[in-house]
């Protein structure tokens, strides 16, 4: 199955990602197990992992040149919000 474009996100806390998908569903999305790898490191700043912009064509939520996360990983590995959690978003 082809994962659903993004068409919104938000942080909801220092590791956790809420992000919309075309289809409408709303999954969570935690970070921690990124932080192992170097390479997502920076994204322990919260200010840092706050500033993040969606790639064009709903792709990928970007932070910078290095460090990205795809609809598809976000779609695989997101956990289905709640419906008062989804009411939030």
């Amino acid at each position: 199955m082809k994962p659903e474009r993004i068409v919104s996100a938000k942080v909801i806390d220092d590791n956790t990602l809420m992000v919309k998908f075309a289809n409408l569903e709303i999954k969570k999305y935690d970070i921690s197990k990124l932080l192992e790898n170097p390479m997502f490191a920076t994204l322990r700043n919260p200010g840092f992992f706050r500033n993040f912009k969606i790639e064009p064509g709903g792709y990928a939520l970007v932070w910078n040149e290095d460090i990205d996360l795809s609809e598809y990983e976000i779609w695989q590995n997101g956990i289905t919000c709640t419906d008062a959690e989804c009411n939030s978003m």
